[in-house]
């Protein structure tokens, strides 16, 4: 594990932090080129924006299609959790190779199970990259318990 993976996953849950403050999803993703500098920054829009795709990596690719494929193919995408199967697709249409995340799919199913209006497509990031053409690196989870704790009495 690199630590500039672990500084930046940490930003990510701090994004997370920022959408839950903001009255959204408690969701933060954010972009860094090779060398670990933070090119764009995105945090979960649903409630604001009215958006049901306003996912907070969804956002962040979004922004990111301004970007040369180039420079998206050697860029991680941290985000605060395991991105669902909606953001997974943005993520490899949009070419970035390399994704890091904290919370996983399953320690946030555990935590939204009691909650009906919070549903889920139990299909795991790593499950989407692999049937594209291109290969997409995948760590996580890392920091699981620092990242659940945004969701913590959200849901």
């Amino acid at each position: 594990m690199q630590d500039s993976d672990i500084t930046l996953l940490r930003a990510a849950i701090g994004i997370a932090a920022s959408a839950r403050a903001h009255g959204n999803h408690p969701f933060g993703a954010l972009l860094a080129d090779a060398q670990g500098t933070i090119l764009l920054t995105a945090e979960n829009t649903v409630v604001t924006a009215r958006d049901i795709t306003g996912h907070a990596e969804t956002n962040l690719v979004r922004l990111a299609s301004q970007l040369d494929n180039t420079v998206l193919a050697g860029c991680t995408l941290y985000t605060s959790t395991e991105p669902c199967p909606m953001c997974a697709g943005a993520i490899y249409w949009a070419g970035i190779r390399r994704v890091v995340y904290g919370c996983s799919e399953a320690l946030l199913y555990t935590l939204t199970a009691h909650t009906p209006e919070a549903d889920a497509l139990l299909l795991g990031c790593r499950d989407v990259f692999a049937h594209g053409k291109h290969p997409v690196e995948v760590r996580g989870p890392l920091l699981e318990d620092e990242a659940g704790v945004v969701h913590e009495g959200f849901w």
